[in-house]
């Protein structure tokens, strides 16, 4: 079945600013630790699967990365927000968990554990202090790293990117679901586009 979803994510994770997983290099906190956690929220602006609407629900995505990216054996959970629809949740469970295709089945094939689904209210915060939030379990704010021109900090072409440019920057909270605790360091965000229809190696998931 065709899906799209499209909007913007903001995610923050334990990984020392970079984080090195978009390109697929060794995780490591600022302690030294070398594993990823991380949560993303993605507001769906416009999205559908089949006849299924799927716009104005907001989703958190979690990860937990033993190693670089391509290594596998990641642990991921979903967590749909509490005023969408049990259709509507489901839907997202199929395309999030790969079994709709498109770039998620191409990444599915790196999932160790897939942790399940879970509901509460899930929100992107506002412009003044952009930030996300998962009731009970996650919150974070989120600060652009600037260059000498003062505008943010992107990042172009990066082969595990949620988008083929996002902004990059520090995060700060504390976030604990599906029994994964971090302190957040680094952050992202970018508007993002996936689709059923988008092909490429999960290499190049330009999700």
């Amino acid at each position: 079945m065709s899906w799209t979803i499209s909007g913007k994510y903001v995610a923050g994770c334990s990984c020392a600013v970079l984080c090195s997983c978009p390109y697929d290099g060794q995780p490591r906190d600022a302690k030294g630790g070398t594993e990823c956690l991380g949560t993303a929220v993605f507001h769906i602006a416009d999205g559908n699967l089949g006849d299924l609407d799927l716009s104005d629900v907001d989703f958190a995505f979690y990860n937990h990365f033993p190693s670089n990216l391509s290594s596998g054996n990641w642990k991921v959970g979903l967590v749909v927000d509490a005023a969408a629809s049990d259709e509507q949740a489901s839907a997202l469970e199929r395309i999030l968990s790969g079994r709709e295709g498109g770039p998620f089945g191409d990444l599915s094939q790196f999932y160790g554990e897939y942790l399940g689904m879970e509901r509460a209210k899930v929100s992107l915060t506002g412009a003044d202090k952009p930030g996300l939030t998962v009731e009970g379990r996650t919150e974070l704010s989120y600060e652009p790293l600037t260059g000498p021109d003062g505008s943010p900090t992107k990042i172009k072409n990066a082969a595990f990117g949620f988008a083929p440019e996002f902004e990059v920057g520090r995060t700060a909270g504390r976030s604990d679901a599906f029994g994964l605790s971090y302190e957040a360091s680094y952050g992202e965000t970018a508007d993002y586009v996936f689709s059923s229809e988008e092909a490429g190696a999960a290499t190049q998931v330009r999700i």
